[in-house]
């Protein structure tokens, strides 16, 4: 997460003896990500006079090589760039790239009905993993359209260091390779999965060095031509007669046919400050109400960050996510009212269901009025700021790795979609999922663009965005100690899989044992997690 500070004496005021990290502040460009090649890969673009974009673009494909069971060329990418004013303009410019793609036209809801998973219930779930699962990916799409819009440098100068790292190999950190170690089991039932991270027939150490030729071989030729080759051309090709052998439905047209949406983000106010998150089909919408129902709270209830703090915060959550849950879908399928759901009458009317000395155990949406992942952010000396998010869903995506490409691919159809009939979110071959990704930028009460931030962590991504910016907002923190907040987290939130069960309300210990009784005693069923256990990276 990058802001600018809020008063000359942000230094003076951090208290550096009791933090777990100091603010961290720079004047001439920043990048925040949460390994440490994604992070000197943005800031070598920085160094070598690239803008904000073209930084965030090289982090990003750089992370899909150095956090594969993260992110990669095989996912989604959304973003939202703010650029200044450039010379005869008066403002600058707000947009959101939404990089997502759509379920394969050739499966049908009977098919995947066919192939679903058993849901633990005596029902059916969407085909979690294997060659069912991915979507059309739009991670690289949504980079050309970038750097297309806002770049200065060109894509194949940004791939380098993914090229270099993928070919030459890197030291596995000690989560690196826990993650393929947590994972072998998935990856062993795909050969071309566990020739890549289980070579010999066994997960690596931390400082063992990962190599991914064939990934190379695929960002070389992406480089050399372009967006075509991973839509149209021999990448296409190759994922398309690999799904089809091993039981998938994607076809070349649809690769050809997919196109990042560039648009306005959503935005509302909370106290004065305008906060834009991504459009649909993200959950940017949940932050969005959140803050709205939040805002009809003093900002001394929630800064003091207590028990009433956190139900109240909770309360709002789960409103939020029933509104979501109950009302959006894929723009091109389902007719959502985010201007009726984002109306700060709609968050009086609905702030009225919530009450101050006990938890929702059941919270429906509200009725209408007719009518795994990681984060990037960057910001250069100019002021151009991105906001930038990227996965393949859950750890290593579908599982597979598409044939020769080296790619391991997403598994957000089988993780977003349900098979429930009538819900907005229902599967439907070419229509896009509702994500859990999305992130946000803040401009301050004078419209100056101040913040940009986001997170990994599921359905946790917009509670704890909710949390940082009420703690910057109403409790007055620099951005590391907003970070640093005691975490709670409503579960479940949007994910089909876990949505029948009842709710829990995660805290980390670190806040108070006398709160978690208090919270426990309104009626939420507390669950203490451990000490900075609370999920996420937020930057």
């Amino acid at each position: 997460m990058i802001g600018f500070p809020s008063t000359t004496n942000d230094a003076d005021n951090a208290r550096w003896e009791r933090r777990r990290a100091a603010p961290v502040f720079a004047n001439r460009g920043m990048v925040a990500s949460a390994h440490p090649l994604t992070v000197a890969a943005g800031l070598h673009t920085l160094e070598q006079g690239g803008n904000a974009v073209d930084a965030a673009i090289s982090a990003a494909l750089t992370a899909g090589v150095v956090m594969p069971e993260m992110c990669g060329i095989g996912g989604d990418l959304f973003a939202i760039v703010h650029a200044p004013a450039r010379p005869g303009q008066t403002t600058g410019e707000t947009l959101s790239f939404l990089g997502s793609g759509i379920a394969p036209r050739g499966a049908s809801l009977d098919h995947m009905r066919a192939h679903g998973d058993p849901d633990g219930r005596g029902g059916l779930r969407m085909p979690y993993r294997g060659s069912l699962a991915p979507g059309v990916p739009g991670m690289i799409d949504a980079a050309f359209a970038m750097l297309d819009r806002f770049g200065s440098k060109p894509f194949a100068e940004l791939i380098e260091p993914a090229v270099t790292h993928s070919a030459d190999g890197f030291p596995l950190t000690p989560l690196g390779a826990g993650h393929i170690t947590s994972s072998a089991d998935l990856l062993r039932q795909y050969p071309t999965s566990a020739a890549v991270f289980l070579a010999g027939g066994d997960a690596p150490s931390p400082g063992d060095i990962l190599k991914q030729p064939a990934l190379a071989r695929s960002l070389r030729r992406i480089a050399e031509g372009g967006r075509a080759v991973f839509y149209e051309g021999e990448i296409a090709a190759e994922i398309t007669r690999f799904l089809a052998e091993t039981g998938g439905a994607m076809s070349r047209d649809d690769l050809a046919s997919h196109a990042t949406a560039v648009e306005a983000p959503l935005a509302t106010t909370y106290r004065g400050h305008t906060v834009y998150q991504t459009g649909l089909p993200t959950q940017g919408l949940i932050l969005l109400e959140s803050l709205n129902l939040a805002e009809l709270v003093s900002p001394g209830t929630l800064g003091a960050w207590g028990p009433d703090s956190v139900h109240l915060l909770a309360e709002a959550a789960k409103i939020a996510y029933a509104d979501r849950n109950g009302h959006s879908g894929d723009p091109a399928f389902v007719d959502t009212p985010l201007s009726q759901l984002l109306s700060k009458e709609w968050a009086a009317q609905r702030f009225e269901t919530i009450a101050a000395g006990s938890a929702a155990e059941d919270v429906p949406a509200g009725a209408l009025q007719d009518g795994d992942t990681t984060y990037i952010s960057v910001v250069d000396s100019d002021g151009m700021m991105v906001s930038l998010i990227i996965s393949v869903s859950a750890n290593f995506g579908c599982g597979v790795v598409a044939g020769e490409t080296g790619i391991i691919l997403n598994n957000r159809v089988g993780r977003g979609f349900t098979l429930e009939d009538g819900h907005p979110n229902q599967y439907s071959p070419g229509k896009k999922t509702m994500h859990t990704l999305n992130c946000f930028s803040v401009a301050d009460t004078d419209g100056r663009p101040v913040l940009v931030g986001g997170t990994p962590g599921g359905d946790g991504q917009p509670q704890w965005n909710l949390q940082t910016l009420v703690g910057l907002i109403d409790g007055g923190l620099d951005v590391q100690a907003a970070i640093e907040l005691p975490r709670w987290t409503v579960w479940p939130g949007t994910d089909p899989l876990t949505l029948p069960n009842p709710y829990e309300l995660r805290v980390e210990n670190r806040l108070s044992e006398a709160a978690l009784e208090d919270l426990a005693s309104r009626g939420h069923r507390v669950r203490s997690v451990d000490a900075w256990g609370g999920g996420g990276a937020s930057q």
